[in-house]
């Protein structure tokens, strides 16, 4: 039987973005089958959408599809304002000895002030450290 959609908001990162439009990545099946639980839009930012067009930048075709996902509703882009830059800066700092990128910490951001537990992630090694509102852990799929 098929798992019922997740309608909780969920933020997705970079990996399953380029995972889907990339066939032949390893984790391709693994994030089309774990998209077809998450109910639309997925939650991300500016920084994972650079992120995942910079991976994707072999094919024009993948960049196209990332950016038309994004207008086409199934992708929703949270606001990132001027404002954000010392949270942003201060989880860089705080998490320095992971090598999080601009990325992850922008996700975390949002998570915290969006009130967001999930995130559609294949970066376990961070985001497996890294920690949602109240310090508690992040719920991760696939």
């Amino acid at each position: 039987m098929a798992e019922a959609l997740l309608h909780a908001c969920v933020l997705v990162d970079t990996g399953p973005l380029v995972a889907i439009l990339h066939r032949n990545d390893a984790h391709h099946a693994a994030c089309v089958e774990a998209l077809k639980s998450i109910a639309p839009p997925l939650l991300t930012c500016w920084p994972v959408l650079t992120e995942a067009a910079w991976l994707l930048r072999d094919s024009s075709k993948a960049t196209e599809q990332l950016l038309s996902g994004a207008a086409s509703g199934l992708l929703r882009l949270l606001p990132l304002e001027e404002d954000a830059l010392p949270a942003l800066s201060g989880l860089m700092r705080k998490y320095r000895r992971l090598g999080v990128q601009l990325a992850d910490v922008a996700l975390v951001h949002l998570a915290h002030r969006e009130r967001i537990n999930t995130i559609f992630t294949l970066d376990r090694r961070d985001f497996n450290v890294l920690r949602g509102s109240a310090g508690k852990p992040f719920r991760l799929l696939p």
